[in-house]
């Protein structure tokens, strides 16, 4: 039998509703829940389809979308069928993606008495401008609130996400953001640099030219500035967007790590990834699609790859090359080039040896989609 089989695996849910589309985003979603009570059937029969296929779970996520849309009654429905159908650790990670201005104290309570210890916050910044920029629904006020409830709240865990590299942001801009973010202490930070996706507001913006990227030179000093400013404030920089506040043990995102690990995960959702082996599938980017698939007893995949013993070697040394675990030495060296290229990097400062394995330093990570390459 596969390790996978008996490995536990991460639970992913994606909740397609969001009041509006954010100017930034590519994430599936519509802007009615209108199909909430259809999708939540719909979701039920898919799980339901892969009970025996997955042993157990030790974390769940909960995002999307706006999971924080849904009513109590509805959230609480979800939860009850998915630990209805699954097994789960009893110390899993529950993680539920939220939006600031859907934050109350009596919702946090809901939470925690449908069993999530953790929320990931979509904070993106604490200047109301930039907020205003990237189509976002709350204030810098609101998310403050936000904050100081969760914090105040009991729930074990909470995490923020941020964006920078907008057009007109300064550094000074940024740094202010991260420390105003930071007086409420997170446990994790995530710090996504803006892409400017086809099909999202934002990139007719810049097709009409009305907005610019960043320069390489600006993107490369913010994202060292984030890490540095980040560094200094107790957290370590563990994946290339990725801090968790130091502490025994270290407060990593346990879901996300499955990501980068290749770990097994089951994605359930209109437009959810599933991957398990060597087998990666896709369900549809559609909720009424993936209703009416699931309504005939078809799960409601649109695609799949079966990956190559090629492609799944470039995929480990890809993930783990965008981590601070990094990869055995011993490992790396199985690649043909890895004689000639590894030396090079380490005295170029993009890796460099702890412990047997090779690790990307802070330039390593400014690199980190290139480095692979350079191996095959």
């Amino acid at each position: 039998m596969k390790k996978t089989e008996n490995q536990p695996a991460g639970l992913y849910v994606h909740i397609p509703f969001c009041r509006v589309k954010c100017l930034y985003c590519d994430f599936y979603s519509i802007t009615s829940t209108s199909a909430t009570a259809e999708w939540l059937r719909a979701l039920d029969q898919e799980a339901a389809l892969y009970t025996d296929r997955f042993s157990s779970f030790d974390t769940l996520y909960l995002g999307g979308g706006t999971p924080t849309l849904l009513t109590e009654k509805e959230l609480g429905h979800l939860v009850e069928s998915l630990f209805g159908r699954f097994c789960f650790a009893r110390d899993a990670e529950v993680t539920l993606e939220a939006n600031p201005d859907d934050i109350t104290a009596e919702k946090l309570h809901t939470c925690k008495e449908l069993g999530f210890n953790r929320i990931s916050l979509g904070v993106q910044s604490m200047d109301d401008r930039d907020l205003r920029f990237l189509g976002r629904r709350h204030t810098a006020g609101q998310a403050a609130r936000a904050m100081d409830l969760i914090r105040n709240s009991g729930l074990s865990r909470f995490g923020i996400d941020l964006i920078y590299g907008l057009p007109a942001q300064t550094g000074t801009g940024w740094k202010k953001t991260l420390r105003k973010a930071l007086a409420f202490s997170p446990d994790h930070v995530s710090c996504y640099q803006l892409t400017l996706s086809r099909g999202t507001r934002l990139w007719e913006m810049q097709e009409g030219g009305l907005i610019s990227p960043l320069g390489e030179e600006r993107e490369r000093n913010l994202f060292l500035a984030t890490s540095e400013t980040l560094e200094e404030h107790g957290f370590a920089h563990y994946e290339v967007s990725n801090y968790a506040r130091r502490g025994e043990p270290l407060h990593v995102c346990r879901h996300n790590l499955k990501y980068w690990e290749r770990a097994p995960y089951l994605g359930l959702g209109p437009s959810a990834h599933s991957f398990r082996g060597n087998l990666r599938w896709w369900n549809h980017r559609s909720v009424a699609q993936y209703c009416q698939d699931l309504d005939q007893g078809r799960r409601p995949i649109h695609g799949n790859e079966r990956l190559s013993e090629e492609q799944a070697s470039l995929e480990r040394l890809s993930l783990r090359l965008r981590t601070k675990a990094g990869i055995p030495i011993r490992e790396l060296r199985g690649y043909e080039d890895s004689e000639r290229v590894l030396p090079g990097l380490l005295r170029a400062g993009y890796l460099e040896v702890i412990e047997e394995r090779a690790v990307p330093t802070r330039e390593g990570f400014l690199v980190a989609d290139r480095l692979p390459l350079l191996f095959l």
